[in-house]
Order: structure tokens, then C-alpha cells, then sequence
């Protein structure tokens, strides 16, 4: 693998949106993500400025991108951080500090070669290392009807919670939460 996995720089706001966009044009999107193409797309610079300078630097939330040697990016996660108290993305309140893994994609013909689980490796070492916070387990969600990131996320370790909610948009639909919990 030639990728380098690294965190986004702030001046990369137009890279981040492109490459959003190109995930909500997926053919998983509607069951991968929360926000449409067509919401996403309407959305002005200043969103995706903000957006990239957010996840770029600080502790509240940091993304992932792997960069081929041609400067393409081919894959993304991002690292939410949800302190104990507050509101998860999904209006939920945990407990413990812990870390949410979203928006995480990887073009298809960078699939199967180990990127994506080198990109968690990157989030996940980065949320380890937070001091404050510090992290007690790192959660994702995965459609009920996403069985492959399922499959893939029970593969490095992410384990079933029993906990879920409805899908957002189809309430016979529900997001499975898995987690990792810290070691030690």
C-alpha cells in the first residue's frame, strides 16, 4: 500500500467536499450516511470550510484520509468526540467519554487491500491518545442492512452492543451500534 494515512489540513476544504460528495454518490450511501447528495451538494464553501478546519486540528474531532502518491485520496474516516454528558449523533448520552466513528468510505478500487483498516488504526490511535478526554471506547453504526462494513467492523474487533436506533428516514430500519471498549 502507497497510501499515507494523515489527518486533513484546513486549506483542503475543497478536497474534503469533493470527496464527500463522491461518497454520497455510492451505491451504500443511502444506508451508509446520514445526509443525502442532494442535501450535501447545496451547501455552501463556508460549510465545507468550517467542516475541514474542525476535523483538522483540536480534540473535539479529527478525519482521516488516505493519499495516494499522486495526491488522489482514496479513502476516509472521521473522529467524532463525544465527552461524558453529551449528546450523541444520535440524541443519545453516554456515560463514559468515548469516540464515534463516521463517515467513513473508501473508493471502490482501493477496496479489499487493507486501507480501511489501516485508516480505523490512524482514528483509533488518535482517540487513545486523547488526554482529555480520555476515551473509554470508541462506538460506530452500521444499517441493518449494511451486512459487509458489518462484517468488516466485527472483523477488527468492533463488538455488537445490543443497542440500536431507528434508521434515520425509515423507522422500520435500524442503526446497530458496535464499540471497542479500552483496554486496561
Amino acid at each position: 500500500m502507497d497510501d499515507v494515512i494523515r489527518a486533513v489540513r484546513a486549506d483542503e476544504w475543497l478536497k474534503v467536499k469533493q470527496f464527500r460528495l463522491a461518497a454520497l454518490q455510492d451505491p451504500a450511501a443511502p444506508i451508509a450516511y446520514l445526509e443525502t447528495y442532494e442535501a450535501a451538494v447545496t451547501r455552501p464553501d463556508s460549510f465545507w470550510q468550517d467542516r475541514a478546519a474542525g476535523a483538522s486540528h483540536g480534540g473535539a474531532a479529527r478525519q482521516f484520509i488516505a493519499e495516494g502518491p499522486d495526491g488522489v485520496w482514496a479513502g476516509t474516516v472521521v473522529v467524532l468526540v463525544e465527552p461524558a454528558g453529551a449528546e450523541g449523533v444520535f440524541g443519545d448520552v453516554s456515560s463514559v467519554p468515548q469516540a464515534h466513528l463516521v463517515g467513513v468510505y473508501v473508493r471502490p478500487e482501493s477496496r479489499g487491500v487493507g486501507l480501511t483498516q489501516e485508516l480505523f488504526r490512524a482514528a483509533m490511535e488518535w482517540a487513545w491518545a486523547l488526554d482529555a478526554p480520555r476515551i473509554e471506547r470508541v462506538r460506530l453504526f452500521v444499517h441493518q442492512a449494511n451486512s459487509r462494513a458489518a462484517g468488516f467492523y466485527r472483523k477488527i474487533g468492533f463488538v455488537p452492543t445490543g443497542y440500536s436506533v431507528p434508521a434515520p428516514g425509515d423507522e422500520g430500519e435500524r442503526e446497530l451500534e458496535l464499540a471497542v471498549d479500552r483496554e486496561g
